[in-house]
């Protein structure tokens, strides 16, 4: 995976953030092996979304979200959906070889 250290992207209090599969990294900031199967898995979804699909979604579950969890930003964020599979399975560093397709989608009503 591509890493790409600036003071921009992602927003200030994050770590990193995949775009299209490069991973945008917070200058001072250092990406562990567990933090990029995080987004390595994300990767995936993007994929298996066919990438556009999967921003569109994301965003409109995070918009959901938001409203249902009383406009807590970071509380919404970790109840998305996709960030819940990559949350719950980021130590296990084998976990895409055995991933099923759409693992994701059985985390959106939870």
């Amino acid at each position: 995976m591509i890493k790409i250290y600036n003071n921009i992207i992602p927003f200030k209090g994050y770590k990193a953030m995949n775009f299209f599969g490069l991973l945008f990294v917070r200058n001072g900031q250092t990406i562990n092996e567990v933090d990029e199967n995080h987004e390595d898995i994300h990767t995936e979804q993007m994929k298996e979304t066919l990438f556009i699909p999967f921003y569109l979604w994301y965003g409109l579950e995070w918009l959901i979200k938001l409203f249902i969890h009383g406009f807590k930003g970071h509380t919404a964020y970790r109840n998305i959906s996709f960030e819940k599979e990559a949350y719950e399975n980021e130590s296990n560093l084998n976990y895409l070889d055995n991933r099923k397709h759409y693992n994701w989608f059985k985390r959106i009503f939870k």
